[in-house]
């Protein structure tokens, strides 16, 4: 039968799905590359659904064992290199039908992914599960891991193939040195206090500031200090430099340093996943990166508002008045200072070279139409919700030229977009004693940073609604077998 989309379309089709020959009718057009032989002769797919149906049960054994093994490995690697969990679950399981096991039940948390395959008859389940400990997001890994997907589900890789590319993206080196990523972050800083109005002089400080800081929680980590104190700290040691500026007349715009800090310590990546995963469906590992979302931001918040209160009561005049106004056209040095942003924050989530032109432009397509929204008195969040949501259309239509997982593109252009002056008021008016305003400001902050998240969502929908992926019906193809018998 050639090629047809959607439903079955007449008896050809249900008398191959009733007899257990053919791909069945969920497969996608990716995953319906050919396991990889039994080395009977029979196709494993074909066996497989009959074996569901009573037969033999040739997916119970060692081979089965592997390929959970493979699987798992596969959605462990994604889902510490900071993939969603539908995207998780979506590629273990064609890793598991690519390799002889077409249906298993599949578990994605944010700390474990688990595997379970249920045969007929009296044979027991065979399950497995992997804890994720360490989640350092490394997109250089992840579109290689995903490319190793796409090959498998498109028979393209033998069993024994797959397990060494696998071995071989484990060892490779990372994209860039650890310096390399210190670096990017402190310019993220810095490119973060001119898009906000800074100068040369508030750039410099805010490199300063922000490599002093991560440097610090650096070596905390290695101390075992948790996360929530490092980010603290970190956020103390900028609003610092600001007292520090505002104490001695510095002749740099103050505001724009702590902003630019701000901005980079906010967990774009996590606040982005999160939402996806939320929206998806995925509402336990949803709600667990939110949360762990809102205690980095608390952490931020709590650095920022211990320094300033010691500040305050010691009479440094800190006021709102520092703080910088929202642009209302767009300008070359802010766009300039949102690509370098977008650029800085993919190398230090290591996506590769060839990524970072586009992910550039990305970023200041983002600033550009955030400020064009402002420019139309639009409030915050929804201004930033247009913005995310355009960057996530035309980041996910990239991503699927480029043939490499959205989250890739998407998510250091929607870095220039963090709510950074909005903390900051509020903390500023939380200090002065203004509590309602401060709540009123401090809110609008969480709608802002939630708001990027749902804007690059429904950004990804829009382009599925236009290019939804399509349904194929087509015979399995067969592939040789490398596993040893």
């Amino acid at each position: 039968m050639d090629e047809e989309y959607g439903e079955a379309g007449g008896p050809a089709e249900a008398d191959a799905a009733a007899t257990g020959e053919g791909e069945p009718l969920w497969a996608d057009p990716e995953e319906t590359g050919p396991p990889a032989a039994t080395g009977t002769g029979e196709n494993p797919l074909a066996a497989m659904e009959a074996a569901l149906r009573g037969g033999r049960e040739p997916g119970v054994g060692t081979d089965a064992y592997a390929t959970l093994d493979l699987a798992l490995r596969v959605g462990e690697l994604l889902l510490a290199g900071g993939d969603t969990a539908e995207s998780v679950d979506l590629a273990m399981a064609r890793i598991a039908r690519a390799y002889g096991l077409p249906h298993t039940e599949n578990n994605v948390t944010l700390a474990a992914v688990g595997m379970s395959y249920m045969p007929r008859g009296d044979r027991p389940p065979v399950t497995a599960e992997r804890r994720v400990r360490r989640r350092t997001p490394n997109y250089t890994r992840l579109v290689a891991v995903d490319g190793l997907v796409r090959e498998a589900a498109a028979g393209r890789l033998g069993f024994q193939q797959a397990k060494f590319r696998l071995s071989d993206i484990i060892g490779r080196p990372t994209a860039y040195p650890g310096w390399a990523q210190a670096v990017a972050l402190s310019v993220l800083g810095a490119a973060g206090a001119v898009l906000v109005g800074g100068d040369g002089s508030a750039a410099l400080a805010a490199f300063a500031a922000t490599i002093l800081g991560d440097r610090t929680g650096a070596m905390l980590g290695r101390r075992g200090i948790t996360d929530f104190f490092q980010m603290a700290l970190a956020a103390a040691i900028g609003t610092l430099v600001t007292v520090l500026l505002v104490a001695t007349d510095a002749p740099v715009p103050s505001g724009t340093v702590i902003i630019g800090v701000v901005i980079a310590l906010i967990p774009g990546r996590a606040l982005v996943v999160s939402m996806q995963d939320g929206i998806a469906g995925d509402l336990v590992t949803g709600t667990t990166r939110l949360v762990e979302v809102l205690f980095i931001i608390i952490a931020i918040l709590s650095g920022i508002g211990s320094v300033t209160y010691v500040a305050a009561r010691n009479g440094v005049p800190i006021s709102l008045e520092h703080l910088p106004t929202a642009p209302t056209s767009v300008a070359a040095p802010q766009t300039l200072g949102a690509g370098a942003i977008a650029a800085s924050f993919a190398v230090f989530h290591l996506v590769s070279r060839t990524l970072l032109p586009p992910v550039a432009l990305g970023g200041m397509l983002a600033w550009a139409v955030l400020v064009e929204m402002r420019g139309l008195h639009l409030p915050a969040a929804p201004a930033t919700a247009i913005a995310a949501t355009v960057v996530g259309l035309l980041g996910t239509a990239y991503a699927r030229l480029a043939h490499v997982p959205a989250l890739v593109c998407v998510t250091p252009c929607i870095a220039p977009l963090m709510p950074g002056t909005l903390m900051y008021r509020g903390m500023l008016e939380l200090t002065t004693g203004r509590t309602g305003p401060a709540a009123l400001v401090l809110a609008e902050a969480l709608a802002t940073a939630l708001a990027i998240g749902a804007g690059v969502y429904i950004g990804g929908e829009l382009l599925r609604v236009a290019r939804p992926a399509r349904r194929v019906l087509r015979p399995p193809r067969r592939v040789r077998d490398s596993r040893p018998q």
